[in-house]
């Protein structure tokens, strides 16, 4: 009988340690995170198409986020160069992820280092688009390209998701100095590099509905 008990304890103990959906609570943690953030940019994408869509006319991103080069106009240029850098930072997190699960620990600091580099050089080319149009006169309550909602939806969007970018980077910077120090070879520490990666591609595929919404239509 007090075998019996003991043994039913011992799995009553054990099931109240599992985690939920067979994860660990990180991760569960950071998948709500994703979940309630989601929600907020999508808030903010209706109301941005909502506006626009009442308004009728708006500025023309095409002209707006031009590049001169050679006294020629080429549309959204330095858009494209920023997307790829994102898109491809999601493919440097990928690798990093996989390097964690196979343990090594050396190409896991170093696509996790890529991975920073590519997003800082996003904020970099951020903050040359934001002094591009702020020097051309464009300010949350006005802008010379049409209506003044248009500089308080851009400000924004791509300054919500930059600070994203900017948090994402110290996060990984944290992860990655982690992995330096030995915490990859713990067992199940890799899921540090797997949860860091499920926020990283968040962000990046954040950008994509931002970059589709606002920048080409």
């Amino acid at each position: 009988m007090a075998t019996a008990e003991l043994s039913l304890q011992h799995e009553f103990h054990d099931y109240t340690l599992r985690s939920p959906f067979r994860a660990s609570w990180q991760k569960v943690m950071m998948w709500v995170f994703i979940v309630v953030d989601a929600l907020t940019f999508g808030s903010l994408l209706v109301s941005y198409g909502f506006t626009r869509v009442s308004i009728g006319t708006w500025a023309n991103p095409a002209h707006v986020f031009a590049l001169h080069i050679g006294g020629k106009e080429i549309p959204l240029l330095l858009i494209a160069i920023m997307t790829f850098i994102l898109v491809s930072s999601s493919g440097t997190m990928a690798l990093a992820v996989a390097n964690a699960y196979e343990r090594n620990k050396k190409r896991t600091v170093l696509f996790l280092t890529l991975t920073m580099l590519l997003g800082l050089t996003f904020v970099g080319c951020q903050v040359y688009e934001w002094t591009h149009l702020i020097t051309h006169g464009t300010r949350p309550w006005w802008n010379p390209y049409g209506p003044p909602q248009f500089g308080a939806y851009f400000f924004t969007l791509t300054g919500f998701h930059g600070m994203h970018v900017l948090s994402g980077v110290l996060y990984l910077a944290i992860v990655a100095r982690m992995v330096a120090n030995g915490t990859l070879d713990r067992r199940g520490s890799y899921q540090l590099v797997e949860i860091a990666g499920l926020y990283w591609h968040f962000v990046d595929l954040i950008w994509v509905f931002i970059f589709t919404m606002f920048y080409l239509f």
